[in-house]
């Protein structure tokens, strides 16, 4: 197979951050925060500089990103014989294209109306790119540990940050497909 290389793949997958990263500078996301300056941790979640630097609480929905992207490719994969870095480009693919989606009019406005997120205007090029690496993180996560320690730590960051700020990947998802009132109130603390 073309991809079982990991050097082709590294390659392979430095190419598409910077592909990645043009397309999201060329539809008008700033690279940076445009306050001016970067911060490794940014911990309002309704701030505005929330999706604007490198970290953030929804970082860790990322992680859990790659935790599923790796399931779901070694579902797929093993019988295939697919090497992990295949696998990772796949993940990269999806979720570089889930970031580009996300950043899209679309579902920026999804987010302002049926989300706690009213200020959202969209990721910097940075937290995007940070996003994607988190994402590979997670994946390397699950390709390294156990599974069930996996399913631990999925859990584990869902309810811490659930707690922490009233959202997280399950409550994301379920916002933007179905938003339901009574969720809503209780994210706005009511």
């Amino acid at each position: 197979m073309i991809f079982a290389d990991y050097k082709v793949a590294i390659l392979i997958s430095l190419g598409l951050f910077l592909i990645f990263g043009s397309i999201l500078y060329w539809t008008s996301q700033p690279l940076i925060c445009e306050c001016g300056y970067i911060k490794f941790w940014y911990a309002n979640p309704v701030g505005s500089g929330n999706s604007q630097h490198i970290a953030d609480w929804y970082t860790f929905s990322h992680v859990i990103h790659g935790f599923i992207f790796y399931w779901i490719a070694w579902l797929i994969g093993r019988k295939r014989g697919w090497p992990v870095w295949f696998m990772l480009l796949l993940a990269l693919g999806i979720e570089m294209g889930w970031e580009l989606f996300e950043n899209s009019n679309f579902i920026i406005d999804r987010y302002r109306s049926a989300t706690v997120s009213k200020e959202y205007f969209g990721d910097s090029v940075l937290n995007s790119v940070s996003d994607v690496l988190a994402m590979v993180i997670g994946f390397i996560i699950a390709w390294r540990l156990p599974a069930w320690l996996t399913v631990l730590i999925l859990v584990g960051l869902e309810l811490y940050v659930g707690y922490m700020i009233r959202d997280n990947l399950t409550l994301n998802i379920i916002m933007l497909i179905y938003p339901a009132e009574f969720i809503l109130r209780w994210q706005q603390g009511a």
